[in-house]
């Protein structure tokens, strides 16, 4: 009888605690932690597993941080391939991201609306994508990292009208792949590269002065 007051004594206190006990700390068969974790712990070794082992194709994935932080895309005048002031604010944001990855490939295609004729669309797409190409050479992209020109003319619209669209008229560029026959993926030595030109470059040039103590004649 004594042993089954003790045995209701103890259910009844891991009730009352588990009562007044946050509702994080109840599942006896959680992790120590969880609910510290937010669901982002691990991702950088997961993607750096996935790339390594060709899971996740690397140029994918820079294409897509490409696309989100700058803009692929510029637009022209009817009938232009001249670059206005805007399409060149858009490259030297291309030029800008660009140039952080230096082993990586780019493409320029180049588009038209559907006014014309299909020839003449075909020469001024690429006249457009050779026009962003040698604005970005000039922002200081070497030209063997834009891989292949290339011009859809009229085939692709954004917008299906047979009326003049600027929408259409534009140039988009994309990550095409990786110089030479570097690895799909940055290496430690690449990491360590571009951190110590980082570090390098934020560091402000300076000179070795020797000041001359006068009264003691020494040198510091």
């Amino acid at each position: 009888m004594k042993k089954h007051l003790l045995t209701i004594g103890i259910l009844s206190t891991a009730v009352a605690v588990a009562g007044c006990t946050p509702e994080s700390t109840r599942n006896f068969n959680a992790t120590a932690g969880g609910d510290l974790d937010a669901g982002n712990f691990g991702n950088s070794t997961m993607n750096n597993h996935l790339v390594h082992t060709g899971q996740r194709n690397a140029a994918i994935e820079l294409s897509r941080k490409f696309a989100a932080q700058a803009p692929t895309t510029i637009n022209f005048a009817f009938n232009s391939a001249a670059l206005d002031a805007s399409a060149r604010a858009a490259l030297d944001q291309q030029a800008a991201w660009i140039a952080r990855y230096p082993t990586v490939r780019f493409r320029v295609f180049g588009h038209t609306d559907l006014v014309g004729s299909n020839a003449y669309n075909k020469r001024l797409g690429l006249r457009r994508a050779r026009a962003a190409v040698n604005y970005l050479v000039s922002r200081g992209i070497s030209r063997s990292r834009l891989e292949a020109v290339a011009s859809f003319g009229e085939t692709q619209p954004l917008i299906h009208t047979q009326d003049r669209e600027r929408r259409n008229r534009r140039t988009v560029t994309e990550v095409s792949g990786f110089m030479g026959k570097r690895p799909f993926f940055q290496d430690g030595k690449y990491a360590l590269f571009t951190y110590t030109e980082t570090v390098t470059s934020a560091t402000e040039p300076h000179e070795l002065t020797i000041v001359s103590d006068s009264a003691s004649g020494e040198e510091r």
